[in-house]
């Protein structure tokens, strides 16, 4: 699409085309005038995980500031010899060169926009080449006592940390205790030497998966470690082959999905409790060194729950006792489903999860054009959530992570552009960014995926999804066609008037301005068994230092304006009892809400 046809689609929905970066009639570099946001918050310190934005990236593909790290180890270490290599900035699964250098300098970017808290994917040591793709990602971990040299050194993660504590902004790590890189191997799958690969390839890829009942039985797997990698990992507990389950690969089912490897990767035996002891040893040391103010945790319904259950609560002591007392984590949970969900943290004591319901009902309401009964459906499932625990912070559905796409499934804008409703890119827009006002104003603890603020689309999940943020050479990146922006990935993309930026920044500073709509408790007002309104309550109580306050939130999922009488006759009150705090899109009458748009009102 050229530029004057961007400009005519933002314009149809009354938002200003604006360029940046380099005009495009005379290539003038514009001045940017970027603004500490953070700083105006709460100390770091003090900040309750519910007050946070986050913002989730990958270091490699986000900004190189430092050229001499991507290859990783030095051509002269031997001990790291495994982690040189993989760089290709044309072939999107392998290295890129992005590094904690490139984040460190791009502070100022994340904290105009509102962000409050980075999440970073692992950054620590990886294998970085496996099966022919490289580790660039962070989920294949040989050592987990330093940074990956392609990304820097310890000591330039520390001063990430403090410059982005210096501005007030919180820095949480991505974790791993289901595997390590892939180093085992088995005679049966692998031969005798563990370099070849002998399964009948009409049976699939995998190294078929061994059973409890199998192994009862006596069939089992000959694990082995090919020559010159005995000694691969640290800490050296974990080079010892008992400590992992030597199964075979997982089909993602019934006792697979705990006990084998994901995709190969070496699936740790955390049923043992020498592996328990080590893994939280190992993440103390991690607390100790870096001080960080969280972990996400990889994979955790790949684990089986009694780890769970001695590993989280272990973690929070650890870091309230080194002085870290908001220390908070969240775990992945691939599942669509509540109920299940919810295991993790009621029964498995992880403070919260990423809220894939929430995802999975909001694209139902937004790409599929569901009626908004099913976000009702959602959150009156919230009760699961709430735990009661004795010794350990108890949680609820508020603490949740938001979030519209991720770095596995894709980009929401990816979900809009393959939907069989054919949308426009003018509709493409709307919904996008009424995804991410869902997203910052309903229960929970929204987070931003990188790249989403700059109109990424991709072409699906994993690989497809983790475009540079930096000019990118990876040509099925740059042949797409971005959203609000008449830029392609082959440029860079740190635009702070793209629309998206802008809408985000704003989303922020409603969300930080009304503590509502952080710690209010959430009721549903208003539904409907087909696209158009939904409207939710955030109330929260009077305090010694805040006054209670009780706001409003109506979205209007449809395509024409909507009556906000039927909301107003729901909850008793009448038009002039409210206040109109913002609206994203004008609407001609007073008592309408506009097309695509939400609006935020104070109740008297």
């Amino acid at each position: 699409m050229n530029f004057m046809s961007k400009c005519s689609v933002l314009t149809a929905i009354s938002l200003a085309c604006i360029t940046s970066q380099v005009s495009q009639a005379g290539g003038v570099e514009l001045t940017e005038k970027l603004t500490a946001k953070a700083a105006t918050l709460a100390p770091y310190q003090q900040r309750d995980f519910q007050e946070e934005v986050f913002y989730f990236v990958l270091p490699d593909r986000f900004y190189n500031a430092d050229t001499s790290n991507d290859l990783g180890a030095a051509e002269n270490d031997k001990k790291r010899a495994v982690s040189r290599g993989g760089l290709d900035k044309t072939h999107k699964g392998m290295y890129h060169g992005g590094d904690l250098a490139g984040l460190t300098e791009k502070l100022p970017y994340l904290d105009n926009m509102g962000v409050s808290a980075i999440w970073l994917t692992p950054i620590l040591r990886n294998r970085a080449m496996q099966a022919g793709t490289s580790g660039y990602h962070g989920y294949w971990i040989l050592d987990f006592t330093e940074i990956d040299p392609h990304l820097g050194s310890n000591a330039e993660l520390k001063n990430f940390i403090d410059q982005a504590h210096k501005r007030n902004i919180k820095v949480f790590f991505d974790i791993i205790t289901n595997h390590t890189a892939d180093v085992i191997k088995t005679k049966e799958c692998h031969g005798e030497d563990g370099l070849g690969w002998i399964v009948d390839v009409s049976k699939g890829n995998d190294c078929p998966f061994i059973s409890m009942a199998q192994l009862a039985q006596g069939k089992y797997y000959t694990p082995l470690i090919p020559k010159g990698d005995e000694t691969l990992k640290y800490p050296a507990w974990l080079n010892d082959m008992d400590v992992y389950h030597n199964q075979g690969d997982s089909f993602w089912r019934g006792e697979s999905s705990v006990r084998g490897d994901f995709a190969g990767l070496d699936d740790l035996y955390t049923q043992k409790s020498s592996v328990v002891n080590g893994m939280i040893a190992i993440y103390q040391d991690i607390i100790d060194e870096f001080k960080p103010d969280g972990f996400r945790i990889d994979t955790v319904k790949h684990v089986n729950i009694e780890f769970w259950q001695q590993f989280s609560p272990a973690l929070m002591q650890h870091a309230k006792a080194q002085g870290i007392d908001n220390f908070f984590m969240f775990g992945e949970v691939y599942s669509f489903e509540p109920e299940l969900l919810s295991r993790f943290t009621t029964e498995a004591k992880i403070p919260s999860v990423l809220d894939f319901a929430f995802q999975g009902a909001m694209t139902k309401a937004l790409v599929e054009q569901q009626g908004t009964d099913v976000l009702a459906q959602l959150f009156a499932k919230d009760h699961f959530y709430n735990t009661e625990h004795k010794y350990i912070r108890n949680t609820n559905a508020n603490q949740l992570v938001n979030f519209t796409g991720n770095h596995d499934m894709g980009r929401f804008a990816f979900s809009l552009k393959q939907s069989s409703h054919n949308y426009s890119e003018q509709a493409q827009i709307q919904r996008n960014l009424l995804a991410h006002a869902m997203m910052f104003f309903s229960r929970g603890v929204p987070v931003i995926y990188y790249g989403d603020e700059q109109g990424f689309v991709g072409d699906g999940g994993d690989q497809a999804s983790r475009q540079d943020m930096m000019p990118s050479f990876v040509d099925s990146y740059n042949d797409d066609d971005l959203l609000a922006t008449t830029k392609s990935t082959a440029d860079d993309n740190f635009d702070t008037n793209h629309l998206f930026y802008q809408s985000f920044a704003k989303y922020a500073q409603l969300y930080q301005q009304y503590p509502a709509l952080r710690f209010g408790e959430q009721a549903v007002v208003y539904s409907q068994n087909e696209a158009g309104i939904f409207a939710i309550t955030r109330q929260t109580k009077a305090t010694n230092n805040t006054n209670a306050q009780s706001l409003l939130v109506v979205f209007n999922t449809a395509i024409n304006a909507q009556s906000l009488n039927l909301v107003s006759e729901k909850i008793g009150v009448k038009q002039a009892e409210t206040t109109l705090l913002y609206r994203s899109v004008e609407s001609g009458k007073a008592d309408e809400i506009a097309p695509l748009s939400f609006a935020i009102y104070q109740l008297k």
